[in-house]
């Protein structure tokens, strides 16, 4: 595992000149040329780097095969992350173009934003749920990398300042263009709510299901081919629930069966179910029905 440290370090490998400021830089995708100096099948970067790139190679193609925009593609990774570049661009007619924007914590430091940018999820987000923009969109963006790169042409006391704004506006406005991007695709969305919906089903139809434990985010967003992060989002723009909500949803409704149905004892629905605990059953269902387990029953009694 290699892990690029710096940004000077990131110019470095990929050719580029030494980045004028040391914790903030916007390179043209088209002017990066990749060595070989290190393995780019797996490596994790020490900084946020935000792209929006052109001509990248099936950049329609959008996790459950749906297309939609394709003017501009943006991805968005955290420091940390492990990444992988297989296939490096050969494609020297049609290369890929576009920006990075390259930003260590360091310039983040005692700013708002520090925290503020650890709360966007789409840095979770995987390649295939990258943010497609419109035409429009897409200039709005760019407009906001020319602005930072021209800042940092002249460094002085109000840089840092005027180029974390831009930077927090860049977010938000990629913030609003991920909603946009949840709604446009709502009959696709609803096919994922759907299947969730279907796997959830199945869990508690299986025999061994209380040997499978409690279904979770992770398990669910793994067989949608989809990360949890952006699983959350997707249903919460959807129907205002998370994933793990859904889940919780999903087991007070089978608890519910259960209870009315048969005469297990609240242990043995709290087993079938995939609680390890009992008492983990009888908080969780008090909290969302405001009643108690063995309360919900008498009501049938």
């Amino acid at each position: 595992m290699q892990t690029i440290s710096s940004i000077s370090e990131k110019h470095r490998l990929v050719s580029l000149p030494a980045p004028l400021h040391p914790l903030v830089s916007v390179v043209r995708i088209a002017d990066m040329r990749f060595t070989d100096s290190i393995r780019w099948e797996h490596f994790t970067l020490g900084f946020y780097c935000i792209s929006l790139k052109r001509n990248v190679p099936g950049k329609s193609r959008y996790g459950q095969q749906y297309y939609d925009y394709d003017k501009g593609l943006m991805t968005f990774v955290a420091p940390k992350q492990v990444l992988s570049l297989p296939d490096m661009p050969t494609d020297t007619l049609n290369p890929a173009s576009g920006f990075a924007l390259l930003v260590h914590p360091d310039f983040l430091y005692n700013h708002p934003l520090a925290a503020k940018i650890k709360s966007y999820g789409f840095f979770s987000y995987t390649v295939n749920e990258a943010l497609h923009l419109s035409e429009k969109e897409e200039q709005y963006m760019v407009e906001i990398f020319d602005k930072i790169a021209e800042e940092y042409q002249h460094i002085d006391h109000h840089t840092q300042d005027i180029i974390l704004s831009h930077i927090d506006l860049l977010l938000n406005y990629s913030n609003r263009f991920y909603q946009r991007q949840f709604i446009t695709r709502k009959a696709v969305n609803h096919d994922l709510l759907t299947r969730m919906e279907q796997l959830l089903n199945q869990h508690f139809e299986q025999a061994d299901a209380p040997s499978a434990g409690l279904p979770t985010v992770e398990s669910l967003a793994a067989q949608l081919n989809l990360t949890p992060h952006y699983l959350s989002d997707m249903l919460r723009s959807l129907t205002g629930l998370t994933a793990q909500q859904h889940i919780h949803e999903k087991l007070i409704e089978k608890a519910k069966e259960y209870l009315s149905v048969t005469r297990l004892s609240v242990a043995e629905i709290a087993y079938r179910l995939g609680f390890e605990y009992p008492q983990s059953f009888n908080k969780l269902f008090k909290k969302k029905t405001n009643v108690s387990p063995l309360g919900f029953r008498q009501q049938f009694n």
